[in-house]
């Protein structure tokens, strides 16, 4: 695959140089959030790209580095010349004090993680309606022993005096705490002061305006072509379907390839909404013993995991080679995969790290080399919440666009130890009914995955009076904001009642229903 292709050519209105924070990706979500487009580049980028991509302000992300040693990360020096406002975060502030003069130091005896009240002395600019007394969330074990000519106090905690700090005539900021996570309770405020009122950005990164320009980006350059889709059903793919189907109409071609591991009644529901209903060109590709027979024996997760990958490619291939020829291949690529899969270079056109690799769990990769297809990436700057409100505008139904996530591949890895169709229609039965019963009780959309998997053991059993012999179901119910971390779903008793009565009483082949309450860490949401 060749010549990957943007779907915005927009500049950046807030670019944040990553230090190697697990929560700049955070940073850039919370700005958009303000309607305001973002992106994330690595701390190496020169101010000299920085100036080609003209943004109204810069953020610096934390890190896990001290600034005094040796090692430590720092951004170019002329970026501080280039007249843009700037914000240091932890890390990123400390950067900012020792490349302008000042000192950091370990903090000795007062190194601060966790909530903490904030004292506000400056309730101005980057302060502004921030609330004294509210709570931030401190991680740092450093601290700014001398502030850099200029600077000023803007607010203390009890252990730390400088928590925030500002040079007001050259519009530096700096905070010792994090306001982009939840914890920080007036931190969207203070992005907001430091967005909308000291960069002075306007807030037109919306749904609407992005379906415009990525709609004019594809059709300028795929102009006539031909596009290939490989549709999952999922919410990624499902939008970029709707998007492309708006820009080239009958150009776009989507291939669905029906591999057996899907959930009960998914393909019927794909085909009729997509192909029936909307018109869009679907290829629907049966193969279904084709994949079932290749994974006869293996009960390695790993393994069944790399066949199935290995499976799609040759099918994809043999597939797009009777359909075409294409001349592009789309793919929902959103902007966590572009961060994930890049590098530490910069692009200098478009001030995003350029990717040196492909999640292939998310795209088609390892096509052969005979297939030469350019990428069409149209929500590669999206997240996931973005896509959402994307295909809402795009008339994507509920049950797609709320759908929780799902393994590519699918039910396979659900099923532990070999795979036969006897347990794929076990399971797919069970897996219904959880996520029914879920979406009776209106749990569905507070939890993060609902899901049954079926275990390869068999467990004694007693019904109408008769000794049974059968496998034993677990329920997985998980809530979470991003699938990194997970928590156990508390579901009622009653719900967990009628669910296991339900399967043990529709489902043949299965005897009992265990709950599984374990977090992530130190378990997975998946069990393979």
């Amino acid at each position: 695959m060749r010549d990957s292709m943007n779907s915005s050519q927009r500049n950046p209105s807030i670019v944040i140089l990553d230090f190697g924070s697990q929560y700049s990706e955070l940073i850039a979500r919370r700005i958009r959030e303000t309607e305001v487009y973002s992106i994330v580049v690595s701390y190496t980028v020169t101010a000299e790209q920085l100036s080609q991509m003209a943004p109204k302000g810069i953020i610096l992300s934390g890190g896990p580095s001290s600034v005094y040693k040796e090692s430590a990360p720092l951004c170019d020096p002329a970026i501080w010349d280039l007249k843009i406002p700037v914000l240091g975060v932890c890390y990123g502030m400390q950067v900012m004090v020792k490349q302008l003069g000042g000192i950091v130091e370990a903090a000795i005896g007062k190194a601060e993680y966790g909530k903490a009240p904030l004292e506000v002395d400056d309730p101005t600019a980057l302060l502004t309606n921030v609330e004294n007394g509210s709570t931030m969330w401190m991680s740092h074990g450093d601290s700014v022993k001398d502030l850099p000519f200029g600077f000023v106090r803007l607010a203390h905690t009890q252990n730390t005096p400088d928590a925030a700090i500002a040079c007001h005539n050259r519009r530096f900021y700096g905070v010792q705490f994090h306001p982009e996570v939840v914890h920080s309770t007036f931190g969207m405020v203070m992005i907001r002061n430091f967005v909308h009122n000291i960069c002075l950005c306007s807030p037109d990164w919306t749904t609407n305006t992005f379906i415009d320009e990525a709609i004019s980006d594809v059709k300028r350059k795929v102009g006539n072509k031909r596009v290939l889709l490989a549709l999952s059903g999922g919410v990624d793919s499902s939008t970029l379907a709707f998007l492309l189907k708006k820009a080239i109409g009958d150009q776009l071609t989507c291939m669905f390839i029906d591999q057996g591991f899907m959930r009960k009644g998914e393909p019927e529901f794909l085909m009729d909404y997509f192909h029936e209903k909307f018109h869009i060109n679907v290829e629907y590709i049966n193969a279904r013993e084709r994949f079932v027979s290749k994974l006869k024996g293996v009960c390695d997760p790993e393994i069944k995991r790399k066949i199935i990958g290995e499976e799609f490619i040759r099918v994809f291939e043999e597939e797009s080679l009777r359909l075409g020829p294409f001349d592009y291949l789309a793919q929902g690529t959103l902007y966590p995969d572009v961060i994930e899969s890049s590098g530490t270079n910069v692009d200098p056109q478009t001030g995003e790290r350029i990717a040196v690799k492909i999640k292939s769990h998310h795209n088609v990769g390892g096509l052969p080399k005979d297939l030469q297809f350019k990428l069409v990436e149209p929500l590669r700057t999206l997240f996931k919440d973005e896509v959402r409100k994307v295909g809402r505008s795009l008339g994507l139904p509920e049950e797609i666009v709320c759908r929780h996530p799902f393994p590519g591949p699918g039910l396979a890895i659900r099923i532990l130890g070999e795979v036969t169709h006897e347990k794929l229609n076990c399971l797919r039965d069970a897996d219904f009914i959880v996520r029914e019963e879920v979406a009776e009780a209106g749990l569905y959309h507070e939890i993060w995955q609902a899901f049954a998997v079926l275990l390869p053991v068999r467990s004694v059993g007693v019904m109408g009076d008769q000794r049974t012999y059968a496998w034993p179901i677990v329920v997985r119910c998980v809530s979470s904001e991003d699938g990194m971390t997970a928590d156990w779903s508390r579901l009622p008793d009653s719900l967990l009642e009628k669910i296991s009565n339900r399967i043990v009483n529709e489902v043949r082949g299965v005897n009992r229903v265990v709950l599984d309450i374990t977090s992530k860490p130190p378990g997975t949401i998946e069990w393979e």
